[in-house]
């Protein structure tokens, strides 16, 4: 197996950059068909289209790419005060906790120990994530290229798509990939937008309450909320933990904004924007949170929600497909 490693290595690095235009391609592809069946030609709708999101995307990290670096370089700079200030608040509660029952008193140990690991565990993975991406910055940027040939060429590759698939296979894969796409299209096209919209929102509020790093607890905040239910809180325990250093107004002021945000993505943005797509009951929601936390981690928690909406259209299909074998056979 070790021979194939390097094999499947180049394969993995190929792949990334496909795999990504797939999904930018996806989310642009229905919005330069509305363009389109207003009259302007298609070359010209996803020249549009191609300028707005790359353009901002080009944009964003052009403006935004190195106040996130100095921000950064200063928390680093700023690691060891924030981590003295963390432990002398520490030793506080460990010291006034000393009097409590030995095993509440461990367990207060363990939860602090566990956090301070936890920290360590995301730091040193956003740097590797941060090394990552400057190392693949070369096949990153062919990505606006493989999309905009996709885009243009959209119509060609669903009709190769359809010629490639068994003949059997064609109507009943068609009904299948169009359920998906009702069901989970939707849901994914608004709740980026509104992870977009709660990080723009929380950057503006924690640099008018005058927090630490806004930008980049800015980024965290929104990039978490794509996790239903439990994005909020974990984006508010970086935030939570940096206010903590500076004073306990500054952690009652965090909070606030949190839960302000919290009740603005669920009873204005998420309504509005992504509406009910999914059409599943949050407690099946909560469950696969639970499940692809505990199987996948973060990115369990990321991808839980979109494979359990295209296993709820496997089961409806496979459902209709048995009554159909019934109907025949009887």
């Amino acid at each position: 197996m070790p021979l194939w490693l390097p094999f499947f290595s180049v394969l993995k690095v190929i792949f990334i950059p496909f795999i990504i235009s797939i999904f930018i391609t996806y989310l642009l592809h229905p919005i330069i068909e509305k363009i389109h069946s207003h009259g302007v030609p298609r070359t010209v709708a996803i020249l549009i289209m191609y300028i707005i999101f790359f353009g901002g995307i080009g944009f964003g990290l052009y403006k935004g790419v190195p106040a996130v670096i100095v921000q950064l370089r200063e928390l680093a700079e700023n690691f060891p005060e924030l981590l003295n200030s963390y432990r002398n608040w520490f030793d506080g509660i460990h010291h006034s906790t000393s009097n409590w029952p030995i095993g509440l008193h461990e367990r207060i140990e363990e939860a602090f120990s566990s956090v301070e690991a936890g920290l360590d565990a995301v730091i040193t993975k956003v740097v590797s994530v941060l090394k990552m991406i400057l190392n693949s910055i070369l096949l990153l940027a062919i990505i606006p290229f493989i999309v905009f040939y996709m885009l243009k060429d959209y119509d060609q590759l669903k009709k190769a798509l359809w010629y490639l698939t068994p003949r059997s296979w064609r109507l009943p894969s068609q009904r299948f990939f169009r359920d998906v796409d009702v069901s989970l299209g939707n849901y994914i096209r608004g709740q980026l937008l509104v992870c977009f919209l709660i990080g723009l929102i929380a950057f503006l509020a924690l640099w008018i309450s005058g927090m630490k790093y806004p930008l980049l607890l800015g980024i965290i905040i929104g990039a978490t909320n794509i996790i239903p239910y439990f994005g909020p809180i974990i984006g508010l325990i970086p935030t939570a933990i940096i206010a903590a250093t500076i004073s306990v107004k500054m952690i009652l002021i965090v909070v606030v904004i949190v839960f302000i945000l919290q009740f603005i993505e669920g009873n204005l943005l998420s309504p509005v924007i992504v509406g009910k797509s999914l059409h599943m009951h949050p407690i099946v929601i909560m469950a696969a949170l639970l499940l692809g936390g505990e199987i996948g981690g973060v990115i369990g928690l990321i991808v839980a929600v979109p494979i359990t909406a295209i296993i709820k259209v496997i089961l409806v299909h496979m459902r209709a497909h048995f009554l159909l074998s019934h109907k025949q056979t009887g």
